[in-house]
């Protein structure tokens, strides 16, 4: 049988084994150490923008704190992009909210900036301005992020900027993760670095990533025994998992330029294929870091559909999968507030993620060029 070729797989890069054995060495296993503030370090280094970073167990657990640090409590409403991993939703019902769930605009993919201005208006008519706001970069391209911002700000109402697939992706140059109020960064073992499992929540000041920090290793206060005054959580990032994460920092510019090369590919691929149209920057302000590489297919120009071309991927071991289900449209989102036509359900209907790994090798891609080769 031939061997499987993943969406995005764990790619080393040699060292990471040489900052996990120190931690080993030194018995650094707990939720603190070396290799934690080493990795936030890198982070905050990488990003610019004087960002501060405060490393965690996952997205997840960022974008939960996150809602927290800006006071989301029962009842309140969030806003938040309906064309996303679930991850970005969830944590908004941890803290009894509501979510308003926003389209997406077919440039970027993202929050409908029109979308979103509809909403908050309407909300804030109903007596329900949203507390937050929750912008995604969907596969490492950036949402617009002026006009959000603008819009954000002129109704004074904090954005989050969901990062967790955008290491490495700029707009207008700037790192994504340093624009919003607070930014959200994922390591899950799909991504573009991997700390196995972890992430990282950005701040821009010192008093909110130890706020952070706090209330992510039990909100434990400063005293000689156990004293809580409020409720924490146990999201620190371990030593031994920020070890992999300082060796993958040292590979993050090469798994970067190798996605933006397997995007090239595929649109060599497909630039002759009438109905296919290959995820792209809408300008040059965009720069994304291509985390995967994905497609839409008309199938009446195309003389295909998505399923086809994921099956016949399937029966060759290789594996895609469509692009995300819309928030709105999950059962476990019952009556769903939502703004929005129908971009992000044709999307859904219509799309599809390719293998994208930095670690692809050129046997891999001819493979994926040769069942695609059968429907052009």
């Amino acid at each position: 049988m031939k061997s499987r070729i993943y969406l995005s797989s764990p790619h080393m890069g040699g060292l990471e084994q040489e900052f996990v054995r120190s931690a080993f060495e030194t018995n650094w296993i707990a939720p603190l150490g070396p290799n934690v503030t080493g990795f936030e370090q890198d982070l905050e280094s990488y990003l610019g923008n004087d960002v501060k970073v405060a490393g965690l167990s996952s997205g997840t657990a960022a974008i939960h704190l996150a809602l927290i640090l800006l006071n989301v409590g029962p009842e309140d409403e969030v806003i938040c992009q309906s064309m996303t991993f679930s991850a970005s939703a969830n944590p908004i019902f941890y803290l009894g909210a509501t979510p308003v769930f926003v389209d997406s605009e077919p440039e970027t993919w993202n929050i409908s900036p029109e979308y979103l201005e509809k909403a908050i208006e309407e909300r804030i008519a109903k007596g329900k301005k949203p507390k937050a706001i929750i912008g995604v970069h969907l596969y490492g391209m950036p949402f617009k992020v002026d006009r959000v911002m603008e819009i954000a700000s002129r109704y004074d109402i904090p954005l989050i900027e969901d990062s967790a697939e955008a290491l490495g992706s700029k707009f207008k140059g700037r790192m994504c993760g340093t624009f919003g109020d607070i930014g959200i960064l994922s390591f899950n073992g799909n991504k573009i670095i991997t700390t196995s499992g972890g992430g990282a929540l950005v701040a821009h000041s010192e008093e909110v990533k130890n706020k952070a920090i706090f209330l992510a290793t039990q909100a434990r206060e400063n005293a000689p025994h156990y004293e809580h005054r409020e409720v924490g959580y146990n999201y620190r990032l371990s030593n031994v998992c920020a070890g992999i994460g300082r060796g993958q920092m040292q590979v993050l510019n090469d798994h970067v330029k190798a996605r933006r090369e397997n995007h090239h590919f595929y649109k060599e691929i497909f630039e002759a294929m009438p109905g296919v149209e290959v995820f792209s920057e809408p300008s040059e302000e965009y720069s994304s870091n291509h985390w995967l590489s994905c497609i839409t297919i008309d199938s009446q120009l195309a003389g295909f559909e998505r399923e086809e071309l994921r099956i016949a991927f399937e029966k060759e071991n290789i594996e895609s999968r469509p692009l995300w289900k819309p928030m709105h449209l999950q059962p476990v989102f019952k009556n769903p507030v939502y703004y929005g036509s129908d971009v992000s359900e044709n999307l859904f209907r219509n799309g599809l993620c390719l293998p994208s790994g930095s670690n692809l090798t050129n046997n891999d891609r001819e493979r994926i060029k040769k069942v695609i080769s059968h429907f052009g």
